[in-house]
């Protein structure tokens, strides 16, 4: 007999998040909080929002006066990263532009990225991990039955871009996360903490593999970065009143943009990872944490994201066997090693060495002495 899992009767957050909480309505703490959020930082009018929007591109302009970049821009390939540098660019802005390849990048991607820039006329910095290390750095979070390999790729990410603001002397970091398409809470459960250099190190010497020339960053780096040298990374489009897919209809119309079918799937990783992997071995569809954002922002309805969660997040089942063969071929695997790693059990992040206290600790001094921060 199987059992139901409650589900929120507002967005599609289940029993199965951390920390869920349920009101006498069946409606979720995920939900709840996130519809304050928006409320809380929505502006009363539209002249309003556009006057926030002024006022920080001339902050930037003034920090970045002299300077050969005001401001940096990461990219994937995804809308939201590419509207916000459409949008920096549109209001006078001087980005560079920041990519980071880990030779996962899809076709499609790539593509993207370079008609980005070619017809924005920005400069682009592409880091590219050298593969050998950055595949056996897989292997190790593999063989460490851990839930967030992608700690790897977002930490090195955090760390180039931090980088590089502190050899351009930029002050601004600008990137695509905002409230509306994205604004709830991640579940404990769902990943782990972007900051844990510690944690990749602890998972890689486990498999005796060395982390040579991948960059990271842990707590201190963010200490020096944020606290110290006041470097600001700011969800650039909740700036502005974001429609995700009247945007993605912009960027197709105007510089030839081609969107992708979910959020994050401009990585062939990512999309393996959050289409096949997460779900089959950590019973985690990350598509109720997106669609549910996008529910409670008015861009989606419920029926129709319930509806969508039904089906498979590969919806031509030629589409997985491709990734499944392509994902074997570049990790080395057989189909035995695959089915392997599925079956065995998941283990927490902090079973190994982990920074992760130290996180809490200086996020909760933070929103006690720093408010607003």
């Amino acid at each position: 007999m199987t059992t139901q899992i409650q589900e929120c009767k507002r967005c599609l957050i289940d029993a199965n998040a951390a920390d869920v909480v349920f009101d006498a309505d069946g409606n979720c703490n995920y939900c709840t909080n996130m519809l304050a959020k928006l409320a809380a930082y929505q502006p009363a009018s539209p002249d309003v929002l556009e006057a926030k929007l002024q006022q920080f591109i001339d902050a930037v302009k003034r920090e970045g006066a002299g300077k050969q970049y005001d401001c940096i821009v990461g990219i994937s390939g995804g809308a939201d990263s590419a509207y916000a540098l459409y949008l920096a660019k549109k209001h006078g802005l001087r980005p560079l532009a920041v990519h980071m390849d880990n030779g996962w990048n899809s076709e499609l991607a790539v593509n993207n990225i370079e008609n980005l820039v070619r017809k924005l006329g920005v400069d682009l910095y592409t880091h590219v991990v050298e593969w050998r290390e950055y595949r056996a750095l897989q292997q190790a979070f593999f063989d460490a039955d851990v839930i967030d390999v992608e700690l790897l790729y977002d930490n090195a990410m955090l760390a180039v871009n931090y980088g590089l603001a502190k050899r351009y002397g930029i002050k601004y970091i600008l990137s695509g996360s905002n409230t509306t398409t994205e604004g709830m809470r991640v579940p404990r459960n769902y990943n782990w903490n972007k900051y844990d250099r510690k944690n990749i190190f602890a998972i890689a010497r486990r498999n005796k593999t060395r982390v040579r020339s991948l960059p990271t960053i842990g707590v201190a780096g963010f200490v020096y970065h944020r606290l110290l040298r006041g470097t600001k990374w700011v969800p650039f489009l909740d700036y502005i009143d974001y429609n995700k897919q009247s945007c993605i209809d912009l960027l197709v119309k105007e510089l030839g943009y081609r969107p992708y079918p979910y959020k994050h799937y401009e990585s062939i990783f990512t999309r393996f990872y959050q289409g096949y992997l997460l779900p089959k071995k950590f019973g985690i569809d990350k598509r109720r944490l997106h669609f549910s954002s996008l529910i409670c922002s008015g861009q989606m309805t419920r029926d129709y994201a319930s509806e969508l969660l039904q089906h498979s997040p590969y919806p031509d089942p030629d589409d997985l066997d491709a990734d499944i063969d392509y994902f074997l071929k570049k990790m080395g695997w057989s189909q035995g090693d695959l089915d392997e790693y599925l079956r065995r059990a998941p283990r927490a992040h902090d079973t190994y060495a982990s920074e992760a206290h130290w996180y809490a600790k200086l996020q909760s001094l933070q929103q006690r002495y720093i408010p607003g921060r």
